[in-house]
């Protein structure tokens, strides 16, 4: 690989670590909060909701470089390996032994990730791409989006209610994560282009709606209810918008093509895997 693609993957890794540290530390916060106490409130006042921000900070910067060296097509799926990290964490602090099944499907997981990279090979896309490029693959995501907020907030079931706002999290990380490329390189020419770019609040926005939703997951249910969930949403959204907005591709022939999306399929299945194997611990 390229020693920007090198880069890339590493920033990435470094990203998903600290996104899995802040994680377990905001799950942990924002679960000791009462359905019916203000959330936002309650998180506000509590020190460990605040470490877990400054970790989500740094693993955003991480994946902010990782995007600037590499394509969304690249970096969003090493983010699933945060379920990896997060792995030994979340047993340790619930003083739990893993299971030798589950370190097996956490090696499958890792193991499509890198086949994933390696057999793809993902181009950067144009991320100049015009508002008309944006306006299919956006209203289509955002209806997901949506649909699935809406099922979990009425979901009576705490899991359930925690995999559908897990979902619309990651989903508007995806997004953020496909906007992150222009909005950055707006940068380099000052900041007064940045505020009259459309892609500039729709990041923010994303970013706001996405951290929100994601600490209502963490309140509904536990962190193998919610993580797998926004993990994997957020590298599909990425990677669907990369494709239809970005015109971003793979660099591979019609068997790599396939390859990798059995990698993909793997990917999605040892994750559930790797949630359902803690839920039952």
């Amino acid at each position: 690989m390229a020693t920007h693609t090198v880069g890339a993957v590493v920033c990435a890794l470094i990203a998903a670590m600290l996104f899995a540290v802040a994680a377990v530390a905001q799950q942990r916060a924002a679960a000791a909060v009462p359905e019916g106490d203000s959330l936002v409130a309650s998180l506000l006042r509590n020190p460990r909701w605040w470490a877990g921000t400054v970790g989500d900070a740094g693993g955003y910067a991480m994946q902010v470089a990782a995007l600037t060296l590499g394509a969304v097509l690249l970096v969003q799926p090493i983010l699933v390996s945060a379920l990896v990290f997060a792995l030994p964490l979340a047993a340790r602090l619930n003083n739990r032994r893993i299971a030798a099944r589950t370190w097996a499907t956490a090696l499958a997981l890792s193991a499509a990730l890198a086949c994933f990279l390696l057999v793809g090979n993902p181009t950067p896309g144009n991320a100049n791409a015009p508002l008309r490029e944006w306006l299919l693959p956006l209203g289509v995501l955002l209806a997901l989006i949506l649909a699935a907020t809406a099922c979990g907030i009425v979901a009576a079931d705490p899991a359930r209610r925690a995999l559908l706002l897990g979902a619309a999290s990651g989903s508007l990380y995806g997004l953020a994560a496909a906007l992150t490329s222009y909005v950055t390189g707006l940068f380099e020419h000052g900041l007064g282009d940045v505020p009259g770019a459309w892609q500039t609040w729709a990041l923010v926005a994303a970013g706001i709606a996405g951290v929100y939703l994601q600490q209502r997951a963490f309140q509904a249910g536990s962190l193998t209810a919610s993580l797998p969930a926004v993990t994997i949403a957020e590298p599909l959204a990425a990677a669907f918008l990369g494709v239809a907005a970005l015109d971003e591709r793979f660099r591979t022939d019609t068997v790599g093509l396939v390859v990798t999306g059995l990698a993909v399929l793997v990917m999605c299945a040892t994750a559930i895997a790797l949630s359902r194997s803690q839920a039952a611990a």
